[in-house]
């Protein structure tokens, strides 16, 4: 290969020259900081109650809860539990059809939110360092989701999706990629990404880079994926553990089930 080619090649690492730390959080602190997070999954469809996030901070991250006593995030949507943080909500009134991250058709706000855009950046690379889930009814996630203040911005950078039936000592896979929900600008372009360890062993570091052009994701530095589209709005950060149980009665002693989030850290150009 001549030298002029090598140079055209596309980094295969992480290049954090030129950037600027612009959101960095190790969760040293006794609770989630609320200038940064808002402790609830998406709650205006629901109730605050069912949205809350359970959690402890002990020195070593955010260890994310699903406990025994945890009600379902939103009964008509069975079973599915979760404890998650976002750096942006906001909502219309209640029985409005306004909100973000609209799954059905059919949803209604049951508790308003006033618009609260903590951290939304537009282009830049965020990385979180964590832990998947041990149990198999569970996943762990970041996501970076539209803000929705227009119609249509609504697309999703899956910077990783950690599912404990996909996590063992023989190795792992990772979900990554492009959703693109109600923005007709993105085509879904997600894969599953073999990786070489347990990561429900250990925390590894998960980052997307993106922009209006295109998405590059990494595992603990090394290029996994790129997606040649992108998003040019603003984007609400999520972190969170789902747990996707069977339906009947749950066993307490199963529980805490957990997911430990060691930093989150974002950077712009």
């Amino acid at each position: 290969m001549h030298q002029g080619e090598a140079r055209a090649q596309p980094a295969r690492r992480l290049d954090r020259t030129g950037l600027r730390e612009v959101f960095a959080d190790a969760f040293t602190g006794p609770a989630p900081d609320p200038s940064r997070w808002i402790a609830h999954y998406l709650p205006h469809w629901t109730t605050l109650e069912r949205s809350a996030a359970r959690f402890s901070l002990d020195g070593d991250g955010l260890r994310l809860l699903v406990e025994a006593d945890q009600p379902a995030w939103r009964p008509e949507d069975g079973e599915l539990r979760a404890s998650n943080l976002q750096t942006g909500a906001s909502s219309g009134p209640a029985g409005s059809p306004v909100g973000q991250h609209r799954h059905r058709p059919d949803l209604r706000v049951r508790s308003p939110w006033p618009r609260r855009a903590l951290w939304t950046p537009s282009a830049g690379v965020l990385e979180a360092t964590f832990t998947a889930p041990a149990d198999p009814t569970c996943m762990a996630a970041v996501w970076l989701v539209g803000f929705e203040d227009s119609p249509g911005e609504s697309g999703e950078v899956c910077v990783a999706e950690l599912f404990g039936d996909a996590a063992g000592p023989g190795g792992s896979t990772v979900r990554v990629g492009v959703k693109a929900h109600h923005d007709p600008r993105l085509r879904d372009d997600v894969v599953d990404v073999p990786v070489p360890f347990d990561t429900s062993a250990g925390a590894h570091a998960y980052a997307a880079e993106w922009d209006a052009r295109r998405v590059r994701f990494f595992v603990d530095d090394v290029l996994v994926h790129t997606s040649e589209q992108g998003t040019a709005y603003p984007l609400q950060l999520m972190v969170d553990l789902f747990e996707f149980p069977a339906a009947g009665a749950r066993d307490p002693a199963r529980y805490p089930k957990s997911a430990t989030v060691r930093s989150v850290r974002g950077w712009e150009r």
